[in-house]
């Protein structure tokens, strides 16, 4: 028998196969190049918010929301899954439907009967999910319910982005104790501030206008080697701009670029809106000439802000040249409600009211719904000239179609009548506010005490004085000029020194416009002995005067014929280098020209 004998025969039903090596694993891409799987036949991913919708052909109707699935019960430990089978009150919610059954619920009722219900709560990546989703709506009382909740899972592991998340929250909501508080407590459970923290951080101490503890943050964020990013600048920079810090606001903005963070629009826009802030005007318009020169261009927000500062310096021509510009695209921002507002105010100031309209009318024809402000805008122009009729179908249309009227709707339409000389119908107006549950403020008690004045119904003023502090509003210095002017009108002396007692007993501290009511006012009674004592008593209250009452002293002093008296008062007002306006011009010719002929 051969030595090379062939192997015997195999069965049939075996297969021989070679051994396969498995393929190699290939790493995962980081999620930066992970590609997106929410394209079709892709599944989404548990932490993707996806819109979701209803149609309802038959009424027309439609519903869209947005929807976060979390991570459900086939994904949670074992050990856990085992726990809630066949329980009826464990239910397997998505995070969103989690979030929509608290928020249906008040904060005080059983918001912790509906977590314990959630079968998701056994995943600790749920938690940063909720707290996103629930902090997303708004609400800080629940918010801070359910993160209270939370915390006291057995499973719950402090992270920097949920405390980032819940700062940011109460900073939205300006309670800056409370976002304080949360940054002490967050290290205490050993969880590390990061960037987000401190920037979350500085941005809620900024909202309070507390600049000195937003730059004491930065500070601590620098000692923990924390490199600022130019949104912990930005923020910084509004914080000292939104207390009228501005030129904080710029040292900051100087220190960002020397530490090689460039500015960028926000940042330019930021620092001129602290001028803005700080009423320096001039500052902002060459602050934006050197924004200019830069690569950075301008959008509508930085307009706004150039516009706003042109009207307050009186350059209206060069307002009205911008937005003429963004009107045409000429730039490549578009004009907004805020710059449609803005021109309604610079041609009511320069008293075109027509223009008024026509810009108005333009921003309606334009398809944008003007806010409030626009209505107020347009009904303080005719207000301030007293056409009532255009004032009141405007308000009528605010009503119908526009935002509801606030307190400085009702009282720009108050004031109209009163400038008509129509108190009772500004009287009307006043009590229509208050039924509409809008409630006076004390520029609606001043209107309503200035109608009855300028037509010299004194007694109906200070009844609505006395009704002003029986509701709880204090007077200012406003309604006892008012007061004091109108004494004047009426011709009752004996009311001036009232008003004046009154005044003191309250705490009033008269400024120069009060002292030149009530020195007018004595004036026009040939009262020159009391009225030249109110001016000595402006020196003592160290209250400077100003061009009207130099105005009103040389003015009654020379139609008494005291024409020497007369020219002291110019002696005292060139020493204190008073600015001279047309009408004090107009009554020191009248002075020299009689005292000239009285010397012939």
């Amino acid at each position: 028998m051969s030595s090379c004998s062939t192997p015997p025969p195999l069965p049939s039903s075996a297969v021989v196969t070679a051994p396969k090596k498995p393929p190699p694993k290939l790493p995962k891409p980081p999620p930066s190049q992970r590609k997106s799987r929410s394209g079709e036949g892709a599944e989404p991913r548990w932490d993707e918010r996806r819109l979701a919708g209803t149609v309802d052909y038959d009424r027309g109707e439609r519903r869209a929301w947005v929807r976060v699935d979390g991570v459900g019960r086939e994904n949670i430990p074992a050990r856990y899954r085992i726990r809630v089978a066949g329980s009826r009150q464990q239910r397997d919610w998505k995070v969103s439907e989690v979030v929509d059954r608290v928020m249906g619920l008040n904060h005080w009722e059983d918001i912790d009967g509906v977590l314990n219900s959630w079968i998701g709560r056994f995943a600790r990546k749920n938690f940063w999910l909720l707290v996103r989703e629930i902090t997303a709506t708004g609400s800080l009382e629940h918010s801070v319910h359910v993160f209270r909740w939370l915390k006291n899972q057995k499973n719950y592991c402090a992270r920097s982005d949920i405390y980032n998340m819940m700062i940011r929250l109460h900073a939205r909501h300006n309670r800056t104790d409370q976002a304080r508080g949360l940054f002490f407590e967050m290290q205490e459970w050993r969880c590390k501030p990061d960037a987000e923290t401190y920037n979350a951080l500085i941005n809620a101490h900024g909202r309070a206008g507390q600049w000195r503890w937003a730059t004491n943050i930065m500070e601590d964020m620098l000692r923990a080697a924390i490199p600022p990013s130019r949104t912990t600048y930005n923020n910084l920079i509004s914080a000292c701009g939104s207390s009228g810090n501005w030129k904080e606001a710029l040292e900051i903005c100087k220190k960002m670029t020397e530490n090689g963070v460039g500015p960028d629009l926000v940042t330019h826009n930021i620092v001129l809106s602290a001028f803005k802030r700080g009423k320096q005007y001039s500052k902002a318009l060459a602050y934006f000439e050197l924004m200019k020169e830069t690569s950075i261009q301008p959008d509508t927000i930085t307009l706004n802000i150039i516009i706003h500062c042109l009207i307050k310096l009186g350059q209206y021509g060069k307002a009205l040249d911008i937005f003429n510009s963004m009107r045409e695209k000429r730039t490549e921002c578009y004009p907004d409600v805020i710059t449609f507002t803005s021109i309604i105010h610079a041609y009511s100031v320069c008293g075109q009211l027509e223009n008024c309209k026509a810009v108005f009318d333009m921003m309606l024809a334009e398809g944008m719904k003007p806010s409030i402000v626009s209505y107020n805008a347009l009904l303080g122009a005719y207000a301030s000239f007293g056409m009532h009729e255009e004032a009141l179908n405007i308000f009528k249309s605010l009503k119908q179609s526009g935002p509801r009227p606030d307190v400085v709707s009702y009282t720009s339409l108050l004031n109209a009548y009163g400038r008509a000389g129509q108190p009772e119908k500004a009287r009307e107006i006043f009590d229509m506010m208050k039924r509409d549950s809008c409630r006076p403020n004390r520029i609606s008690y001043n209107a309503l005490i200035d109608a009855y004045g300028s037509a010299g119904m004194l007694a109906k003023g200070v009844e609505v004085l006395r009704e002003m502090e029986s509701d709880g509003t204090e007077p200012d210095v406003v309604s006892i000029s008012t007061l004091l002017a109108a004494c004047g009108r009426c011709g009752q002396i004996v009311n001036i020194s009232s008003v004046l007692l009154a005044a003191k007993r309250r705490c009033v501290k008269l400024n120069t416009v009060a002292y030149n009511s009530a020195i007018g006012s004595y004036m026009s009674f040939g009262e020159y002995d009391k009225a030249l004592a109110l001016y000595r008593a402006m020196e003592e209250n160290k209250i400077r005067p100003d061009s009207a009452t130099y105005n009103i002293l040389i003015s009654g002093f020379c139609k008494a014929g005291k024409y020497k008296e007369s020219l002291k008062f110019v002696d005292e007002m060139m020493d204190s280098r008073i600015t001279l306006s047309k009408e004090l011009y107009s009554t020191l010719i009248c002075v020299y020209s009689k005292e000239a002929r009285s010397t012939v």
